[in-house]
């Protein structure tokens, strides 16, 4: 995730804290990321290099660039000899982002699927997890928190053919568990934009491809889900080149995020300047696509057809 430096701020109160603890949404990829942009703010107003503080944690510069980005877990005795370093000595304040610590490196609900999670989709279920309001434009599939169970099925079998049957169960089953969040009641507000490649394209059968547009349908009716169709009477997208998903938080301390999914990795941007640039070229697409009740009706229109 690119870094882009930021005016220097406080160190987290006891209040922010808590409040960050305490929320549901405050899982442990959110964590490591409020955790090290306070890290890095410490360090700038210290005037440190990541060079010096490297050295300082038995390190490098790249893993002073790591732990600030939230990349990777902590641990306490490095962050102690970090917050030495940057002249915070007041026992309660060091007991905070020490607290932080110990939090961010808990296990998230994906632990157990682990054997089938890479380590770039990790990161974008804890971002899921925190974020208000999740954008989402896909060319060629269902997003993932919209399909049903056997489109996934056929998704994961195309991504996966020497799978086995075991672990193509296990990469429903998380994919399915990854919806969980448009079920609870301080869930995010899902904006989806769907190209209409994808809905022409018959994965996994008629009968999967009728389930999966009764499901938008019934989806469409959720108050925190809007569903737009991008039509090929649009033409040319300047969006193309794979999968954008935008990420907004309701923590003061977490920026928005552009998720770029590439086919083994994922790039993520919150870079002021690239994500405003991902910000217009979304709202273009979005202002042209469909509008939510002419995509339900164009779903009407495509099941008719079948």
């Amino acid at each position: 995730m690119a870094a882009q430096p930021e005016p220097v701020g406080p160190a987290p109160s006891e209040t922010s804290v808590r409040r960050i603890l305490s929320t549901p949404l405050g899982g442990p990829t959110v964590l490591r990321i409020v955790l090290g942009t306070h890290l890095r703010r410490l360090r700038e107003a210290s005037h440190i290099t990541r060079e010096a503080a490297g050295d300082a944690i038995r390190g490098s510069h790249a893993k002073i660039s790591r732990l600030e980005l939230g990349r990777v877990g902590y641990k306490e005795r490095d962050v102690a000899d970090l917050l030495t370093l940057y002249g915070v000595h007041d026992a309660a304040q060091r007991e905070e982002f020490l607290t932080l610590a110990r939090h961010a490196n808990n296990p998230g609900w994906w632990h157990k699927y682990s054997d089938v999670l890479p380590g770039w989709l990790e990161t974008l279920l804890g971002l899921e997890e925190a974020a208000s309001v999740i954008r989402t434009y896909e060319m060629q599939f269902v997003p993932a928190l919209l399909q049903t169970p056997e489109y996934a099925r056929a998704v994961c079998e195309l991504a996966h053919p020497a799978a086995t049957p075991e672990e193509t169960e296990r990469r429903v089953g998380l994919r399915m568990r990854r919806q969980d969040l448009l079920r609870r009641p301080e869930g995010p507000r899902l904006w989806a934009v769907i190209d209409e490649a994808a809905l022409r394209r018959p994965l996994g059968g008629r009968a999967v491809m009728r389930g999966q547009f009764e499901h938008l349908q019934r989806l469409a009716e959720h108050p925190r889900v809007t569903i737009q169709i991008a039509p090929f009477r649009l033409g040319g997208l300047a969006a193309t080149g794979g999968p954008v998903t935008i990420l907004r938080f309701g923590e003061p301390d977490l920026p928005d995020i552009v998720h770029l999914e590439q086919l083994t990795s994922a790039l993520y941007l919150d870079k002021r300047t690239e994500v405003e640039t991902y910000m217009v070229v979304m709202d273009r697409l979005f202002a042209a696509a469909e509008t939510h009740e002419s995509s339900v009706a164009f779903l009407g229109r495509v099941l008719a057809e079948m």
